[in-house]
């Protein structure tokens, strides 16, 4: 595992969770890290994105003003904070790490191949 997800769980609708993902020393250090998720059913989609270095955040409409993307160099950990959490939230989140280089992690034409480390996923149920 090169990259570690986690803070899922069981949580009542509108309440809040902060996943975390911290990136494991053998990965090497990141351009960007980004948010994904996957709920029943659906195919996997971006939610939010960060440079490293904190300068630049990306989210897709669907979940802006209710998530928050931070980062911690430090502790090499990402955090997504989400509040105001809805059922069709309940998904499995997975972060991924966007390798130095020439891609663009922000912005609409996210694309999930630039990005080479995963981690496993982290479960979130929101139950109403």
């Amino acid at each position: 595992v090169q990259l570690q997800a986690s803070g899922g769980g069981t949580v009542q609708a509108g309440d809040s969770a902060r996943l975390s993902c911290t990136v494991l020393r053998e990965v090497g250090s990141p351009k960007a890290v980004g948010w994904f998720r996957q709920g029943p059913g659906k195919d996997r989609e971006f939610m939010a994105s960060i440079s490293w270095n904190g300068g630049r955040i990306w989210y897709t409409d669907s979940v802006k003003g209710r998530f928050t993307i931070s980062t911690d160099n430090a502790r090499k950990t990402v955090y997504l904070q989400m509040n105001s959490l809805k059922p069709e939230d309940t998904a499995v989140y997975y972060c991924a790490r966007g390798p130095p280089g020439l891609c663009n992690f922000f912005g609409d034409d996210i694309r999930e191949n630039d990005y080479d480390y995963w981690g496993q996923g982290t479960q979130v149920t929101v139950s109403s």
